[in-house]
């Protein structure tokens, strides 16, 4: 089932591109936040890589349960400063949510320490809601700029968001689109990953320019 889930999800993206002239490449990451070993073993059988994990526990016992396979994990929770450790020893191929100036300093600090630098995307609350963490848009073009300068193990990539938490269409293209807009303007400071879209509304995201995709329940069905 996981398999046709996925091979499914991967058919539907790529008509969607289609549908928009998409001719980059746009990367999947199966989110198995609530899926236990034997379905991520499942899904990478079937070909998926790259899988995202919202907590830090649980990224490190199911890295650990799976260091046999050569899985690309993503953070794509929120970091809480008293588990910046744990996940610097777990390595992710990405951070996807560096949500405010403290956190940066304090996991800068962690890694230079450790020697080691790591990938990440700034949070962007693009949809405004007081539920989401990230920065405002009004305040993310200056701050990537600070981290860049200020921190320099931590190698900023892009720009993640959250679609609105609503059902119009229309105010989920909205966010996405200013946060597509704001990515353009960072393009000249190495931003090259715009991770934006969900089961609910990857096909938006897509639309707006994404080029991650983070997706569980249209995988796992959970």
């Amino acid at each position: 089932m996981i398999c046709e889930n996925l091979a499914k999800t991967l058919e539907s993206i790529e008509k969607i591109k289609e549908r928009y002239n998409r001719k980059d490449s746009i990367k999947l990451i199966a989110v198995s936040k609530y899926s236990d070993i034997d379905e991520i073993q499942q899904a990478f059988s079937c070909g998926q890589i790259a899988f995202g994990e919202n907590k830090v526990q649980d990224l490190m016992a199911k890295s650990r349960s799976l260091s046999t396979h050569n899985i690309e994990w993503h953070f794509i929770g929120t970091l809480q400063e008293n588990k910046i450790n744990m996940l610097i020893q777990i390595k992710p191929a990405l951070l996807h949510s560096l949500h405010s100036l403290k956190l940066a300093h304090a996991l800068q600090k962690r890694l230079m320490r450790e020697d080691y630098k790591m990938k990440a995307l700034l949070q962007v609350n693009s949809a405004n809601e007081d539920s989401k963490s990230g920065f405002s848009l009004e305040s993310a073009f200056s701050s990537y700029l600070e981290i860049l300068e200020t921190c320099p193990n931590i190698e900023l990539n892009g720009l993640m968001c959250m679609g609105a938490n609503s059902d119009d269409k229309a105010l989920i293209e909205k966010g996405f689109l200013r946060t597509q807009n704001l990515y353009e303007r960072l393009k000249p400071y190495n931003a090259n990953i715009l991770s934006m879209g969900m089961s609910s509304d990857y096909e938006i995201a897509i639309a707006c320019g994404s080029n991650h995709l983070r997706i569980g329940s249209s995988i796992f069905r959970y």
